[in-house]
């Protein structure tokens, strides 16, 4: 799956940016790839509104 960064984690808890964080993102635009598996989705649903996800 690719995750990217479409919004800033500024002004959102420290729990959804160290969220962000455990994703492999450190930047607003940055792309990253993680394998699909049952605990990547469950950060992917908590962040949802900060991250875009493509398909592989």
């Amino acid at each position: 799956m690719k995750i990217t960064q479409i919004k800033s984690q500024i002004g959102y808890s420290q729990k959804l940016k160290s969220t962000v964080r455990a994703l492999g993102l450190r930047g607003l635009g940055q792309t990253v790839e993680q394998p699909d598996s049952p605990a990547i989705r469950g950060m992917l649903r908590k962040v949802r509104h900060l991250v875009k996800v493509e398909e592989n």
